[in-house]
């Protein structure tokens, strides 16, 4: 078993440590955060994640997992130090490194020569080159080697996806230091890609620009489908059956956030015109992601008619069911329009509500489904938590002014929802907001033919 260090007890990080302590090795996790540090020693965690407290609790109370502030408690000793700062982006796309150096600038004294020093944070193509740089300046020469080791990590998932990855990626200049790495890994039964440090930073960019364009690629497909009265639901379907395409991420709806998609696209679109490359295909599937928020808003206008004075509850505020992260979530830009035509927006999450206090103050926090829908003239689902599809609808309706919903994640049963008298909106889910097929569109195709 390896001396472990975790540089950032960060989302990443806490779940790179637990898992590795839960695996039998010894972790130390370095925060900067006294706070967090004290909270996580106690086995309180500040993230909620399905399955992480329980590792920590675990692994804190075998001595096989400690959270400390103190960097010459956790690197002197460690065989590999995993880098898993925060990298947020600016306006214009660019990830800040500031964390990821003042950790690097700190660490680089402290680390024994044949440690490792792995890359868990999503940075800009050529940071493990740079970081090295920076490494082997900072020790007047001589530096242990750094790899490019990228997480795939779904908030929601995340324990499952760190103990039964679909594939390990490992860039490294040195193949001993890559194969070392790698052998961490060696309980996961997936492929193992040992790379060169740029086409391992490239791997993961890549890969979350593609699912983020997969359910850009289905939203406009979905208003096709509205303006023909074609079943998204069903088209999805049909070309999930394709093993060229496959049926993950062709849901469509309110579109993605979260920490990653909305952060690597940005980022990758603006490498790319820094090398002088065009991102077409990127800067659109950023378009039809934000217009997604604009069309839903329409949805409802085109039952409610103005939405001055109208009353929406939100049910659902974290970008994704299994996580209270709201970082880039649809709920915010959703409900900041909402309100710039005059309605009150209210809000319910199983477990967001907290932070949605925090940080959406336009939003008015409900401590359940039922009491979020008196009064209201719409809900419109905005997260896709098991539980809503367990809800009392018929007593939903009976508390609302108007039994509109508007299904942002086409989850609910929209045919029972319209039996038991609710207007049900979703996305390309075959309503046609009630339009004709317009067979006039069709008609001036054939003339142009």
């Amino acid at each position: 078993m390896a001396d472990i260090a975790v540089v950032g007890a960060g989302y990443v990080g806490l779940v790179t440590g637990a898992c590795f302590a839960h695996l039998g090795h010894r972790v130390t996790c370095l925060d900067i955060d006294r706070h967090k540090v004290e909270s996580l020693n106690r086995g309180e965690l500040p993230i909620y994640e399905p399955g992480l407290e329980s590792l920590v609790r675990e692994s804190l109370a075998q001595g096989r997992l400690a959270f400390t502030l103190d960097p010459e408690t956790a690197i002197p000793r460690s065989e590999f130090i995993f880098v898993a700062v925060q990298t947020p982006s600016a306006s214009n796309g660019q990830a800040d490194l500031v964390a990821l150096l003042s950790a690097v600038s700190t660490l680089a004294p402290l680390v024994r020569k044949r440690a490792v020093i792995i890359q868990k944070s999503t940075v800009p193509i050529g940071t493990a080159g740079f970081v090295e740089e920076l490494v082997t300046r900072r020790r007047n020469g001589s530096s242990p080697h750094v790899v490019a080791n990228p997480e795939f990590l779904r908030e929601g998932s995340a324990v499952s996806d760190f103990l039964q990855p679909d594939r390990i990626v490992v860039g490294a200049k040195d193949r001993a230091a890559a194969e070392r790495v790698a052998g961490l890994y060696d309980y996961a039964d997936c492929p193992i890609i040992v790379t060169d440090p740029n086409t391992a930073e490239m791997i993961k960019y890549a890969s979350n620009s593609f699912l983020a364009a997969k359910i850009s690629f289905m939203n406009e497909i979905a208003q096709l489908c509205d303006a023909f009265g074609a079943d998204v639901r069903e088209v999805a379907q049909g070309m999930g059956h394709d093993a060229r395409i496959g049926s993950e991420f062709l849901g469509a709806g309110l579109g993605w956030g979260g920490s990653c998609f909305p952060k690597d696209v940005k980022a990758l679109v603006h490498m790319a015109k820094a090398v002088s490359v065009s991102p077409r295909l990127l800067e659109a599937v950023q378009k039809v992601n934000s217009n997604q928020r604009r069309v839903a808003v329409a949805k409802l206008e085109s039952m409610l008619g103005s939405l001055d004075g109208a009353v929406i509850g939100l049910l659902g505020l974290a970008f994704k069911a299994g996580t209270d992260d709201l970082r880039s979530a649809p709920s915010l830009p959703l409900a900041e329009a909402l309100v710039e035509r005059g309605a009150s927006v209210r809000g319910y999450d199983p477990v967001a509500m907290e932070a949605a206090a925090r940080i959406a103050p336009e939003i008015d926090c409900y401590d359940s489904p039922e009491e979020l829908a008196d009064g209201a003239d719409a809900l419109v689902l905005v997260t896709e938590w098991p539980e809503f599809r367990e809800l009392d609808m018929a007593e939903i309706k009976r508390r609302m002014r108007r039994p509109v919903i508007l299904d942002g994640r086409n989850f609910l049963d929209g045919d029972y929802l319209e039996d038991i008298g609710f207007v049900y909106l979703g996305f390309g889910a075959g309503s046609n907001n009630g339009k004709v097929t317009p067979i006039s569109a069709i008609a001036a195709l054939g003339k142009t033919a």
